[in-house]
């Protein structure tokens, strides 16, 4: 019997890859991958439904099925981090300590983006920074946006500005226009046509006054797994909903593969760390010290706390207009996984 041929577009990620490369193929299903930047498959997913089955920010996926699109989840999630630790201040804004950012200009990529959801809900509800006592500077432009894309509006009451188009969040934090930003993709390789800074990287300025707001980035990753028991989530893969109301089975099928390329991701590991990293096995034992064997877990009752979080947050931060049930989000078959 002939297998069923999907499109499938993911960035590159070693718990996905065994799926992306052939190694794991999922039971009746021929998927024909392409590799892409989350940045641009967002955009072109929630634009142009170009995909049938996509990587996803959870945050725009909340957003567009609160405005009717068609899609649904698998509660599979590649990419985790504590977002919070890639805030980076000016040393001239009188920061030393989250709490100072209140008053302060916080640059971010995208305001609806998982990554400022969690900055945004961390910063409130672990350290008094209230998303409404800030000014918030959106370096992506309304045409190449997930928001421009689902139809983004700031939320009434939060001081919310563009960043020019001749800028980047790097370029206007080293030149202290902004006080605070993650600008990590500034020194990263890849570029896209969605973030500009990773076009305009800036890196003829003065770096050396730009500082990490968590200077331990591991103390502080640890202080939130303590208290909250997970690391969060950015990204799920979707179903286009035109392909699962033909078939709904896929869904299932899908998510054990995605747990069987997982599965040979974890079981390499050890075997795949850079002989660069002279301490990396002592380094892998610690982080399975502190996050158990296995801090990428798949499925709704694994993640509950984690999601229902993020619900709450994009609820609390006017991005959906009410909570979601994760019975809503997620395809039936796979809620018991």
């Amino acid at each position: 019997m002939a297998r069923l041929r999907l499109s499938f577009v993911s960035a590159f990620n070693e718990r996905v890859q065994p799926l992306m490369d052939g190694t794991i193929q999922p039971e009746g299903l021929e998927l024909v991958p392409t590799y892409s930047d989350p940045s641009e498959t967002f955009w072109r997913q929630l634009k142009f439904q170009e995909f049938e089955i996509s990587e996803m920010s959870l945050s725009s996926y909340l957003i567009a099925r609160s405005r009717g699109m068609e899609m649904i989840a698998i509660p599979v999630f590649p990419s985790r981090q504590f977002w919070q630790t890639r805030l980076s201040y000016h040393v001239d804004s009188g920061i030393t300590q989250p709490q100072d950012i209140v008053g302060k200009r916080i640059g971010v990529g995208e305001y609806q983006q998982t990554a400022s959801l969690w900055v945004r809900g961390i910063l409130e509800h672990d350290f008094g920074v209230s998303q409404y006592k800030v000014h918030w500077y959106m370096e992506r432009s309304e045409e190449l946006s997930h928001g421009g894309a689902t139809g983004f509006t700031p939320p009434q009451g939060i001081s919310f500005n563009r960043i020019p188009s001749d800028k980047s969040l790097a370029s206007m934090l080293v030149a202290h226009e902004l006080d605070v930003a993650a600008v990590n993709r500034a020194f990263q390789k890849g570029s896209n046509i969605i973030d500009r800074s990773t076009q305009i990287r800036a890196t003829e300025g003065d770096w050396s006054k730009i500082k990490p707001v968590f200077p331990d980035s591991q103390a502080e990753g640890i202080r939130f797994y303590t208290k909250h028991g997970y690391i969060p989530a950015n990204h799920t893969y979707i179903i286009r909903g035109d392909i699962y109301r033909q078939n709904p089975w896929i869904a299932f099928n899908l998510y054990t593969a995605f747990v069987k390329s997982k599965e040979i991701a974890q079981e390499n590991l050890a075997e795949s760390i850079p002989s660069g990293l002279i301490f990396g096995r002592e380094y892998l034992a610690q982080t399975r010290k502190i996050f158990g064997a296995d801090p990428f877990p798949f499925g709704v009752k694994a993640n509950r706390p984690m999601l229902e979080t993020l619900v709450a947050y994009s609820a609390e931060q006017g991005l959906i207009p009410k909570k979601f049930a994760l019975e809503e989000l997620f395809a039936p078959s796979t809620l018991d996984l």
